[in-house]
């Protein structure tokens, strides 16, 4: 692992590392937060996961996540959002190859060689953080913005037990029926749609749920709610009364701006959550 930055805030460190990646074929990036209590000890930790077109560098740096992560003495983890390269695959489109993996296994070319976001986030990455910084395996939650939502959604759903508590700001809710999703998992997963059901966060909720507390926070004046249509989410939440709370804030955009603002409110119920 190559250490790129550490940066002193809010009395721990935010670094910013590279690894080899097996699984992805070349060199992910990550950014990590980790409080001063991992000086005495493994901490806690919360995954953010981010949206279409960003790096790790995004949410680390816009999101304010540190702040509240270092009162509640939790780290965070900022992975990207694909393998890049010169010899990765890309689509000129913004919603399609690199920042775009969607965190799932292609399985498709000339994608499938390097995108496995879904094996890098759930075992890759977790395998190599936790060998080498003071996190505790055993107290994990996940959260994440857009793309980023619609990952830590299908993710907490797909690992029962693993995850405490999952978070979503405006989340793809229901990527197989839109255009957020439809044309991805085309490209990544093939036209067979029975293949894109384990990466909705609808329809899984229909079938599973999770297993634990899941706050969802959605801006009312979203310019995408019509690619993020968090009505489907909301009424399959409701039909299998899963323990949630979704809510839509007045006035909000889909924006980091939306996401700094209720930032602390997510921290404080994973921090609940992983605390008991």
């Amino acid at each position: 692992m190559k250490t790129i930055s550490e940066n002193r805030a809010f009395g721990g460190v935010q670094g910013v590392y590279s690894h080899a990646s097996a699984v992805c074929g070349g060199d992910m990036t990550f950014g990590l937060f980790v409080p001063e209590e991992a000086e005495e000890g493994a901490v806690p930790v919360i995954w953010f996961l981010s949206g279409l077109s960003c790096t790790h560098e995004n949410a680390m740096i816009k999101s304010g996540a540190q702040r509240w992560a270092s009162d509640h003495g939790v780290a965070i983890v900022f992975p990207d959002t694909s393998p890049r390269g010169a010899s990765v695959p890309d689509d000129a489109a913004f919603d399609l190859g690199q920042g775009a993996g969607f965190y799932v296994n292609a399985t498709e070319a000339p994608w499938a060689k390097q995108f496995k976001m879904w094996d890098y986030v759930t075992d890759e990455l977790p395998q190599t953080l936790f060998k080498a910084f003071p996190l505790a395996e055993d107290a994990q939650s996940i959260t994440g913005h857009s793309m980023g939502g619609h990952g830590a959604l299908t993710i907490a759903m797909s690992f029962p037990g693993r995850y405490r508590s999952v978070s979503a700001f405006a989340p793809i809710a229901s990527p197989s029926t839109s255009d957020w999703g439809r044309k991805q998992f085309t490209a990544y997963l093939g036209k067979d749609k029975s293949k894109w059901a384990a990466h909705d966060a609808t329809l899984l909720m229909k079938k599973r749920g999770f297993d634990g507390p899941m706050l969802i926070d959605q801006g009312a004046a979203d310019q995408f709610l019509d690619l993020l249509q968090p009505e489907v989410l909301a009424e399959a939440i409701v039909q299998r009364r899963q323990n949630a709370a979704f809510r839509m804030q007045k006035g909000y955009d889909h924006s980091y701006f939306f996401v700094s603002t209720f930032m602390e409110d997510h921290m404080t119920f994973h921090a609940e959550a992983l605390y008991g």
